[in-house]
């Protein structure tokens, strides 16, 4: 650097031609200097400023002049963000303390952006998370609209470099560029025009003319440019990235055996030693590219994102003509009505048309006090309500977003990590370190042994090692496998749950709705009037509980009481205010009743005005062929925890085998402490719940599934939602999720079997490079198609005997 630089402020100005610090460009103008490093514009000098005041200069660490070149921001440039009308439009969720949004970045392309953008906590107070989906170029922020405005994040984040695309008419369909499929259309332009150059080559004429041999030879070298520079630029960018931060990653030997090829091609041409190989270079570039397509769009595929539709059998009830019937959430429009019951999720963004609600957004913010919304207020998808039923009238369809983020938030996920993605990166890692080894070895020996082919042999064996297809062995297996379960009625959250679904070894059932389900005989015995029962249906009506359904259904007069002060207490019973009459139903205790010797029956009882009228007697049928279904997982320990009285005592015990635990008068504590003890005696515990009283056992459990018989009720806290009328099948997709580790460790041997062959025949010179480019996706191919094939056979196999 020219020592003749003028201090004019803390950011001086020279005049020398240097590269910039934060985005890589040259200065053609001027340069501004700070702490010694040097910046093209007042804009990349000032995203340098923002960062190091916020200690986030670590951003320079994760790439080679990762920030992009940008002019300042004008503070007012997102100001419209502001505008209520414009904000509804975009927010996901809005509260006084918590909002949510969703913007596309088209900037977004290294690991530098990744991380910058999930620190933005730290460069804008009043942004709670941050997380970005790299793949789409979308960031979702969490903020706190009191503490930031929705136009002080946009402007911050294109202060940085990153500035959110902005199509008001529809926020989420900007359209996504894919240069991958442009870097593969270079290289194959460039393949085949340099084939098509190398003609006389393969043919092994002799060129009467020597200046057009030089000519094409010269011009393979000008096509393979654009090939190195653009099309193979991925790998040599993660190379460098990699290197930077001390770790070695499958794209290494890859740029290794590129740089080679090209290099040495370059080297023979120009000093007349041979018309090179880039023929093959270009060529290789091709195949691998067409194989990071095929492994992009297999990992798109098998998103957790999948429709809404294969994973959530709910229900809600929507208002036809008078009456009131249920229908799948999916099926809402715009403008119909539905009633809303305690502790039932809200599918769809609506507007609140009775008087008030309690809304409990904890699956969306994590913050578990409740919300009161009034008439004319917009209630999102994903809150929980408290209360009273309320009447909604729907003003979006239902959101996939909405309803998967419940299930996939952070806050809900077990713990523990796949065993099989700590196998697979250890293994990537190892196998990396060993390719590079085992590279060296077989370039000093082909050296000595013949070192006209060492380059083409290097590259080979640099080349056909990838453990590309060792990567996609499990999201395959166990993707596929997800869509056998789903087609049966069986809808797991991710994966991850299949594999720790086979090492289940223990079984904890929850009794009501889960065991025993719809048909029952219902018999009131007291004295209540035809309007004090009306109420009483009406009450029963707010709840989702199995219990209060059976009442609503055995009681056939009209019902369309307001609830008022409704509260329902977790295995007790729920209580609330019916045309100006204080109502109880419940059990013995919760009444203040005595409780009955009758050990047969369920017993609901009833107080009016503090006054125990009579009770409900209930004796609920067991579900079909549940009795066969635990006799074929007679071989693990299995227990039954429920809430109710030992009425049905005796009925559980000729339904399960006689080494099951069934316990009674169990509550929601009680369930947990039960699970926590099996657990630390080594087992491994699946909990089968109606998800009411058992969140907390469905997230103390290994594996916990919620069952569902088409209710609008389930939690996020469980792994996977089986729909009632498929419980008897458990044993068989337990059966199932063993197999899925059997196959999933063929596919590894299949991947490693691979790797072996194809590096014995590369190491002995018997496979090209462009050869080994073209094996890579067909040894990828080859484990995706065992994997599809196993699973759909097995399947076939295993659920031939579903009920």
């Amino acid at each position: 650097m020219s020592n003749s630089v003028v201090e004019e402020s803390p950011a001086s100005k020279i005049t020398e031609k240097i590269t910039c610090y934060h985005c890589g460009q040259d200065c053609e103008d001027e340069i501004l200097q700070k702490n010694g490093k040097n910046f093209c514009c007042y804009g990349c000098q000032t995203v340098y400023d923002i960062l190091n005041e916020n200690n986030l200069c670590e951003y320079y660490t994760y790439d080679t002049k990762p920030g992009l070149k940008h002019e300042l921001v004008d503070n007012d440039a997102f100001a419209y963000l502001d505008e209520k009308g414009i904000k509804d439009k975009l927010l996901l969720f809005q509260s006084a303390t918590f909002a949510k949004v969703e913007f596309y970045v088209p900037a977004i392309h290294c690991i530098s952006c990744l991380w910058l953008l999930e620190n933005l906590q730290r460069l804008c107070t009043g942004v709670l998370r941050s997380q970005v989906n790299f793949a789409r170029k979308r960031v979702t922020i969490e903020f706190d609209p009191s503490q930031i405005s929705l136009s002080t994040i946009a402007a911050r984040m294109t202060s940085v470099g990153y500035a959110p695309l902005i199509n008001l008419e529809n926020s989420k369909s900007q359209k996504e560029t894919h240069p991958l499929i442009a870097k593969l259309s270079v290289a194959g332009f460039a393949f085949g025009n340099i084939m098509l150059l190398s003609f006389p080559e393969y043919l092994g004429l002799d060129a009467s003319e020597q200046y057009l041999q030089q000519l094409f030879s010269y011009l393979n070298i000008a096509l393979s440019v654009p090939v190195l520079i653009y099309s193979s630029s991925d790998y040599f960018k993660n190379t460098w990235t990699s290197i930077q931060q001390k770790q070695i990653n499958i794209d290494v030997p890859i740029a290794i055996g590129l740089a080679a090829l090209f290099f040495r091609s370059t080297y023979d041409i120009l000093f007349h030693i041979g018309p090179g190989y880039f023929d093959s270079f270009s060529g290789l570039v091709f195949f691998l590219l067409i194989g990071r397509w095929f492994q992009d769009k297999t990992y798109e595929s098998l998103a957790f994102d999948r429709d809404y539709k294969s994973y959530f059998p709910l229900a809600i009830h929507k208002q036809i003509g008078v009456e009131w019937k249920p229908v799948v959430v999916y099926d809402l429009e715009c403008g119909d009505v539905i009633k809303v019951r305690n502790i039932e999720v809200v599918p769809t963004d609506a507007t609140l048309l009775s008087e008030q609600a309690y809304i409990d957004y904890s699956f969306v913010t994590g913050e578990s006090k409740p919300v009161k919304a009034n008439v004319g207020d917009l209630v999102y998808a994903g809150g929980r309500l408290l209360g009273e039923p309320v009447i909604l009238e729907v003003q979006k369809k239902t959101s996939q977003s909405h309803l998967t983020s419940l299930w996939n938030n952070a806050v809900f996920q077990k713990p523990k990590e796949s065993r099989y993605k700590k196998m697979i990166d250890k293994a990537a890692r190892g196998f990396t370190w060993f390719v590079l080894f085992f590279s060296i070895a077989t370039a000093v020996y082909w050296y000595y042994a013949d070192s006209a082919n060492m380059w083409l042999i290097l590259t080979s064996v640099l080349i056909v090692a990838c453990p590309c297809a060792l990567a996609l062995a499990a999201p395959f297996t166990y993707g596929n496998m997800l869509r056998v379960f789903g087609k049966h009625g069986f809808y797991l959250k991710n994966a991850d749950v299949i594999e720790r679904m086979a090492g289940i070894n223990a079984l904890v059932f929850d009794k009501t709705g889960t065991i025993t389900q719809g048909a029952a005989t219902v018999h009131f015995e007291g004295d209540l009037t035809q309007h004090e029962l009306s109420c009483i249906k009406s009450l029963a009506a707010s709840s989702v509980h199995p219990m209060s359904e059976l009442i609503v259904k055995h009681l056939t007069m009209p019902a369309h009481w307001t609830v008022k002060n409704l509260i329902e207490r977790p295995g007790k019973g729920i209580e609330g205010e019916v045309a100006c009459l204080p109502l109880k139903i419940g059990s013995a205790n919760f009444v203040g009743a005595n409780a009955l010797p009758d050990q047969t029956s369920s017993h609901v009882f009833v107080s009016v005005s503090g006054e125990v009228k009579g009770h409900f007697t209930i004796t609920t049928a067991l579900r079909n062929g549940i009795k066969q279904a635990l006799v074929n997982m007679n071989a693990l320990p299995v227990a039954m925890l429920s809430g109710d009285n030992e009425s049905d005592k005796l009925r559980m015990k000729q339904v399960f085998p006689a080494s099951a635990k069934l316990l009674f008068h169990q509550s929601p504590q009680d369930k947990m402490n039960f699970i926590q003890d099996w657990k630390a005696e080594g087992k491994q515990v699946m909990m089968l719940g109606d998800g009411l009283n058992d969140a907390g056992a469905l997230k103390q459990s290994d594996v916990g599934i919620s069952i569902s018989d088409n209710a609008g009720v389930f939690t996020p806290a469980c792994d996977g939602i089986l729909q009632g009328s498929q419980l008897t099948n458990l044993a068989l997709y337990l059966r199932l999720a063993k197999a899925s580790t059997t196959i999933l460790k063929a596919a590894f041997a299949i991947s490693f079997f691979y790797n072996i062959i194809s590096l014995s025949f590369a190491v002995t010179g018997y496979l090209t490079p462009l050869v080994a480019a073209i094996l890579m996706p067909i040894s990828s191919i080859s484990v995706v198609g065992f994997s599809s094939i196993a699973v759909g056979v097995v399947s076939r196999s295993i659920l031939k005997k579903s009920v």
